[in-house]
């Protein structure tokens, strides 16, 4: 429950929460900071979260400072962080921040988790395991599901485990999706213990001129990656479920739309080509997401129940 009461935001946090709604609206995301879907009382704070996390994602990823710098950097963004959950902080972002971690009975940790994934963005370009990769995906996707539940005051066991398995899939479809820029930047998402299968290993990947061959010798390691992938986003099915209609629509359109881009993936060699939905795609996506968001999946069934009437 939330322990605070639902007033106004003081001016000189109202003026905060407008420095943040300012520059989310100045990026394109997969970050529902502009969405209609998302309540209105309630689109200061995602841009709050989101400006916090803009910000330390530009410190561990751009410019051309040490990596001890950048890191010294997301330090001093986690002091503010853990300062301004106790009392107001002068600084923009901090500011009303915050404000929503006290008005909506925000996680804290969750906060911290996505510095911790800033941190080895900074240090780490490589995993030799699934749990490592599925390590920096619980630190890096898990905690905007999570916050984005709390937001709407949804903070059921089955729903933050079903959330778990749609952020991670969701992460896991972006790395898949990006595999011919991340290569060229130095980054390989896809595990070594997969790659090794295939006698490969990242490095063979981070080379810069693949072998004429490698499109085809990967092909195995994607199927893999893409079967792996899909069966976490059927173990998030139920999450709809849990959530406000209006919510519930936009996630319904996010897993479709991932599914699309995933399956989409399969078809392309993905070394060479990044795949990305077309307005025919979400066309046809749309249908789907809004029958899914009438008719949730049941926690219990693999069957479509009917909840009722939506809420707005």
């Amino acid at each position: 429950m939330r322990k605070t009461s639902e007033t106004s935001p003081a001016a000189h946090v109202q003026k905060s929460y407008q420095h943040c709604m300012a520059l989310a609206r100045n990026h394109y995301e997969n970050f529902p900071t502009a969405s209609r879907l998302i309540r209105a009382e309630l689109r200061p704070a995602v841009a709050a979260i989101y400006t916090f996390a803009r910000a330390a994602d530009d410190m561990a990823d751009e410019g051309d400072e040490s990596a001890d710098k950048r890191l010294k950097q997301l330090d001093a963004w986690e002091t503010l962080l853990e300062r301004c959950a106790q009392s107001e902080v002068d600084h923009p972002v901090f500011l009303a921040l915050g404000d929503a971690i006290r008005r909506f009975d925000l996680p804290v940790s969750c906060l911290h988790d996505l510095l911790t994934a800033f941190r080895m963005d900074v240090s780490i370009h490589a995993y030799a395991s699934l749990n490592e990769l599925l390590f920096y995906c619980r630190h890096s996707a898990n905690p905007v599901g999570r916050l984005m539940l709390a937001l709407h005051d949804v903070r059921t066991p089955a729903a933050l485990t079903a959330s778990d398995a749609i952020c991670i899939a969701l992460q896991l479809i972006n790395f898949w999706q990006d595999l011919s820029r991340d290569l060229p930047n130095g980054r390989c998402y896809l595990p070594d213990e997969w790659l090794q299968q295939a006698g490969l290993s990242h490095m063979d990947l981070l080379a810069g001129e693949p072998a004429a061959d490698l499109s085809a010798r990967l092909q195995p390691v994607m199927q893999h990656a893409l079967t792996f992938t899909d069966d976490l986003m059927r173990q998030g099915r139920v999450l709809p479920a849990y959530l406000p209609f209006r919510l519930r629509l936009q996630i319904t359109a996010t897993m479709r739309g991932g599914l699309a881009v995933l399956h989409k993936t399969g078809s392309v060699d993905a070394l060479h080509m990044r795949p990305k939905l077309g307005r025919a795609d979400w066309l046809g996506i749309a249908p789907g997401a809004l029958l899914d968001a009438l008719w949730p999946a049941s926690s219990d069934s693999n069957s479509r129940t009917n909840p009722g009437s939506p809420t707005p």
